[in-house]
């Protein structure tokens, strides 16, 4: 193992679930923001969407999450292993056969994408 590698072990996060892409998941952010003191506090904000495509491996991995609020599509590609994350939560299990959704956002009708089993646990 080399030092990059020695590294990067380091900073990669254990506690962020396996999720694909098809899923549906709700990604707690880390916002800072300032009042008028210039005092910063930190909140958590929701952003719930289905994963379009996940990019990369190790610490450079990123995941493309899409939603709809109010007609308007909104997608932001996160890092997985960004200290901005506080949890990821899988809400819906997808099943698709593509490695990236790009064709979603020409889509006029909201996607119908099937429910994956969920593997059982012996």
């Amino acid at each position: 193992m080399n030092l990059v590698d020695k590294i990067t072990k380091k900073q990669i996060r254990t506690d962020i679930p396996e999720f694909r892409v098809g899923d549906t998941v709700k990604v707690n952010l880390k916002i800072d923001e300032k009042d008028s003191r210039g005092n910063i506090k930190t909140r958590i904000q929701v952003y719930e969407g289905l994963v379009m495509a996940i990019k990369g491996s190790g610490v450079s991995k990123t995941f493309t999450v899409r939603k709809v609020s109010g007609n308007v599509g909104t997608e932001k590609t996160l890092p997985v292993n960004s200290p901005r994350i506080d949890s990821i939560e899988v809400v819906r299990l997808g099943k698709v056969r593509r490695a990236k959704l790009n064709y979603i956002r020409n889509l006029k009708k909201t996607p119908k994408i099937k429910e994956r089993a969920n593997k059982k646990e012996n």
